[in-house]
């Protein structure tokens, strides 16, 4: 475990947070399918990425990899999926499984995807029935799964919006490289829309366009082949939101740069929901500084399509001076841990009121007892949970090293906030 000791004085400072998890893997599948040498420029060095890395790597893609500079160069001459077989370890990643299967099903030759027992058991059973209906061949409805490529023709397909955006965002990266490209018609309210947008953000830097029909309900993508392109990494606005909230809860100030209003991340909207609660936010296109009023003020809000700072807005809550109600996030129970469920627990535990509802969970304000905190394998649960203690004496976090899954240095980062000591 890992105690996190409270600030002595408020933070005044600017923090610089890792690339975008979510950014990094959505750039490397489609740097694979570029026929040439593409690169990424700030990218995230994290668990979920290298799994997507060494996947690529698996696959017999050639990639070259510079953590302490930030930079991944991707190298494939012909743009095609070398073929199989080939077994692949995707680890925990929940995006590099819904990534790589649809782009398994465009080579050739037969694939063994395989992760953690964490990751097995969450769903992925939608994304494979869909593949079927596209022509993909695929043993399995849960991982481990073997893909036998070479069927898979496109067409059209109705994917549910209601469980994740990944199994779109997924089918879409793999669309241009089908010979019949792909329609799909999106059931029932879409989850996490802003991801989408990133997918067909990163799909026009590789050169390949998405029709998105209005309200999200129908996505075109015609065969076209990648280009192969150089993209800058933003910094990744789900990391950002635990120091934005760090600013609101002890009336601090805190500012990162490379995140503002040209933002291709919809978790930046985070801050506006803290604007809300009573913080003061100031945005220009390129950062983003947040500076706590002392109070703040609890409030009704969706978050279905900014769910990774759910955790982050409920510990944030415990400090208002009204209750917080949370919703529109049913749908990430079935995340690395049921999310809303850890979350009621342990807060609960620390002696704050919290109550789980259909769709969300009500906190009201109070403050934490001492004790240690259970993330469940979360990095999420470990990241939101370390708040409590940058106010509360005691507050100890179970496994920190679960972190590493988007944001190694999360605890080093989160000591920045406090005051160097005399001398240095």
């Amino acid at each position: 475990m890992r105690t996190i000791a409270p600030l002595q004085i408020p933070p005044d400072t600017t923090i610089v947070v890792p690339g975008s998890k979510s950014h990094t893997n959505r750039a490397l599948i489609c740097a694979a399918l570029a026929p040439g040498t593409s690169g990424l420029e700030g990218a995230l060095f994290a668990d979920d990425t290298i799994a997507m890395v060494g996947a690529l790597l698996s696959l017999g893609i050639s990639i070259w990899a510079d953590p302490e500079g930030r930079t991944i160069t991707v190298m494939n001459p012909t743009g095609e999926i070398p073929s199989g077989p080939a077994d692949l370890d995707v680890r925990m990643s929940g995006t590099t499984s819904r990534f790589l299967l649809p782009l398994l099903c465009l080579g050739e030759g037969e694939y063994r995807m395989d992760g953690s027992s964490q990751l097995r058991s969450r769903p992925i059973k939608e994304l494979v029935t869909k593949l079927r209906q596209l022509g993909a061949e695929i043993d399995g409805d849960a991982l481990p799964l073997t893909v036998h490529g070479g069927s898979m023709r496109g067409g059209s397909v109705v994917v549910q919006g209601s469980v994740s955006s990944q199994y779109l965002s997924g089918l879409l990266m793999a669309a241009p490289r089908t010979p019949e490209g792909l329609y799909v018609r999106v059931g029932g309210e879409l989850v996490s829309k802003p991801y989408v947008d990133l997918t067909i953000k990163t799909m026009h830097d590789f050169g390949v366009e998405v029709e998105a029909h209005p309200e999200y309900r129908e996505f075109s993508v015609a065969p076209a082949a990648y280009k192969p392109s150089t993209v800058s990494i933003e910094p990744d606005a789900s990391a950002a939101s635990y120091f934005f909230a760090a600013a609101a809860i002890t009336g601090g100030r805190v500012r990162i740069d490379g995140l503002g209003h040209s933002t291709t991340q919809g978790d930046l909207r985070f801050v506006e929901i803290l604007q809300r609660m009573g913080a003061e936010v100031k945005m220009t296109a390129t950062s983003t500084e947040v500076r706590g009023t002392g109070t703040l003020t609890g409030l009704n809000v969706d978050m279905r399509n900014i769910s990774d700072t759910a955790q982050t807005l409920a510990v944030v809550a415990t400090f208002a001076n009204s209750p917080t109600e949370i919703t529109g996030i049913g749908f990430i129970r079935k995340k690395e841990t049921d999310r809303i469920a850890a979350v009621v627990t342990e807060l609960t535990r620390r002696g704050i009121r919290a109550a789980e509802t259909a769709d969300g969970m009500i906190i009201y304000p109070g403050p934490a007892q001492p004790g240690t905190v259970t993330t469940y394998e979360d990095h999420r649960m470990a990241m939101s949970f370390a708040l409590l203690g940058l106010v509360h004496p005691g507050i100890a976090v179970s496994d920190p090293a679960c972190v590493g899954k988007t944001f190694p240095e999360f605890f080093e980062v989160l000591d920045t906030l406090r005051p160097e000591p005399m001398g240095k």
